[in-house]
């Protein structure tokens, strides 16, 4: 009798510590499958819209001169795209927008899903539009603070091979040759750059960020920028999109159609309502770049405001807007699906992965007390 006590105390107080590791160290299948389900949407419905997201990024930076707007309109800048660069082209910056996106998503959903519960007190109160703003808000703000090195650096790399015009005053002609229509010879073009291929990969491009803006803290342009704009979009689009869930897709009506018509919805209220955020943003990002030349530096977000009212008027705040519109549609829309779609399975899938590594850390516990 004795015996067996004794040689089962180790068995179990083994399997216990290694459950109490285990715990520990891991989340809870539901914490993670909102990771995984998240970071699923968000790079299936950033590379579904690519070629739109580096447009509309050109579209937002490009000088606006009187005498050449190299892309201009949305068709005929993805012709320009494809005769310039062909299918790398569209892709250019959508691997590090992938990689950026992918623990982005997966903290923003994961951040309103757990906030929705701390205001709710799991459920015991009713979440209502406040409350869903609140938890959309703060979940935007902790994703773009976790995520911001690779999206400045997506976005230098969408802008390093595209054909925008160096500006007059930045131009290297000074002559009657100035009035003439810039040619590979003035624009940033893929032939004609200022980067090495080197500086046009992932790492490349961040190394020259640090070495020639001031450190890490040219990672981080823009920053402040960036969370008051995204704070407002965040949490208008998931507190538009429940409440058109709530009124498109009643119990019994959960078709796809009507799932993508939420998300689509959802998506181009919060961007068009935000819009001049995103503009202000891609001007900080860029406005350090030593051999931009892209227009004015700016020392501010404020002053950036002030001086695209001042120079182009209040259309200024909303350029690249159309081809935004575009994306933002079938990308959200494809973001909130995939969540749904992929959130159950995940957490299934968790679930069993847990399981799984219980029963091996008791076999483990089992061997070593024989």
């Amino acid at each position: 009798m004795s015996t067996s006590s004794v040689s089962s105390s180790p068995l179990s107080s083994s399997s216990t510590q290694s459950k109490g590791l285990l715990s520990s160290l891991i989340v809870s299948p539901e914490v993670a499958s909102y990771f995984i389900a998240g970071g699923c949407a968000g790079a299936a419905s950033r590379t579904i819209v690519s070629p739109l997201e580096r447009l509309k990024i050109i579209q937002q930076v490009q000088p606006r001169t009187s005498d050449a707007q190299p892309y201009k309109g949305v068709w005929r800048s993805l012709v320009r795209m494809w005769k310039e660069e062909g299918f790398r082209g569209y892709m250019r910056g959508n691997g590090i927008n992938c990689l950026r996106i992918v623990p982005y998503s997966a903290v923003q959903f994961t951040t309103y899903e757990e906030l929705k519960k701390f205001f709710t007190k799991h459920g015991s109160k009713e979440l209502d539009t406040p409350k869903r703003l609140a938890s959309g808000a703060l979940a935007g703000i902790t994703s773009v603070c976790t995520t911001y090195p690779l999206d400045i650096v997506r976005a230098r790399l969408s802008i390093a091979t595209a054909s925008i015009p160096i500006t007059k005053s930045q131009s290297p002609i000074t002559n009657s040759t100035s009035n003439l229509k810039p040619s590979t010879q003035n624009t940033f073009h893929t032939s004609s750059h200022p980067y090495t291929s080197q500086e046009l990969t992932m790492w490349g491009m961040t190394m020259k960020i640090v070495r020639e803006e001031g450190g890490i803290r040219g990672l981080y342009r823009g920053l402040v920028a960036t969370a008051f704009g995204v704070a407002p979009y965040v949490g208008i689009n998931f507190a538009a999109y429940e409440l058109l869930r709530g009124i498109i897709t009643p119990p019994g009506q959960n078709s796809v159609t009507r799932k993508l018509t939420c998300g689509a919805l959802a998506g181009s209220i919060s961007q068009t309502l935000t819009y001049p955020f995103d503009v202000l943003r891609r001007k900080m990002q860029v406005t350090g770049m030593k051999s931009s030349a892209l227009g004015v530096k700016y020392t501010g977000a404020l002053d950036a405001l002030v001086g695209i009212v001042r120079t182009e008027g209040i259309q200024g705040l909303y350029r690249g807007l159309w081809p935004n519109l575009l994306k933002v549609a079938p990308s959200i829309a494809t973001s909130f699906f995939t969540y749904e779609l992929v959130a159950c399975p995940a957490r299934w899938a968790v679930v069993v992965a847990l399981n799984v590594q219980e029963y091996i850390i008791l076999l483990i516990s089992t061997a070593r007390t024989f």
